[in-house]
């Protein structure tokens, strides 16, 4: 099993942040950490994500660092070069992940549909991300899609928040669950990091209760 993944699975929410200066990434790292949650996806949506994910490399080496929505190739080389840990992708572009996979770089790419399973599944992968989540019919397409693809775990993102993510955790073939919710732009500008690490304190707890 993938060590990265199962560092995943162990804290089942992987908060998907958006950051528009490197600045901001070592405050929001020691936020992730004060509020019990050591994974950070740093998505590609704004020039910032090479830089922001390499302070939180060399800073937290403890962290489980990610790049998210990568959509090319170039940016998979500038993320990995960076340090990140694994690699998320928006949709499944085959030529993106078959040049994670040839490389040995660490994987998730997205899915909404059984065809996309397939070529996932084509390429040896087991773990998928769903995407978008809510839209494409959330928890009961997650439910439809264990039965033929019962060997296959996803990470639900899109839509879900402290109101809806309990039913997403308590699906048996939910790895984890991305979100923005605990990270929102607004809070990272306003420097709420005290707010952030509460909120990710608070996620973790609902990831407890469905343990029970």
């Amino acid at each position: 099993m993938n060590s990265i993944f199962e560092e995943i699975r162990k804290y089942k929410i992987v908060p998907v942040i958006k950051l528009e200066k490197p600045s901001d990434a070592l405050p929001l790292g020691k936020a992730l950490l004060d509020g019990g949650l050591p994974v950070a996806e740093i998505t590609f949506r704004t020039g910032a994500a090479g830089d922001a994910i390499r302070l939180l490399r060399e800073h937290y080496p403890a962290m489980t660092v990610g790049a998210g929505t990568v959509t090319t190739t170039e940016q998979v080389d500038l993320a990995r070069d960076a340090g990140a840990m694994f690699i998320v992708t928006p949709g499944f572009n085959p030529r993106i992940v078959d040049y994670c996979l040839a490389r040995k770089i660490s994987v998730i790419p997205g899915v909404n549909s059984p065809s996309q399973v397939e070529q996932g599944l084509e390429r040896g992968l087991s773990l998928l991300k769903f995407f978008p989540a809510e839209a494409s019919g959330g928890v009961r397409m997650l439910k439809a899609l264990h039965g033929p693809y019962g060997e296959v775990s996803f990470v639900p993102t899109g839509g879900i928040d402290a109101s809806n993510l309990l039913q997403y955790i308590q699906l048996s073939n939910v790895a984890a669950i991305g979100g923005s919710w605990m990270v929102k732009e607004a809070l990272i500008s306003s420097g709420q990091f005290d707010v952030i690490a509460r909120l990710c304190g608070e996620a973790l707890e609902v990831v407890r209760r469905s343990r029970r």
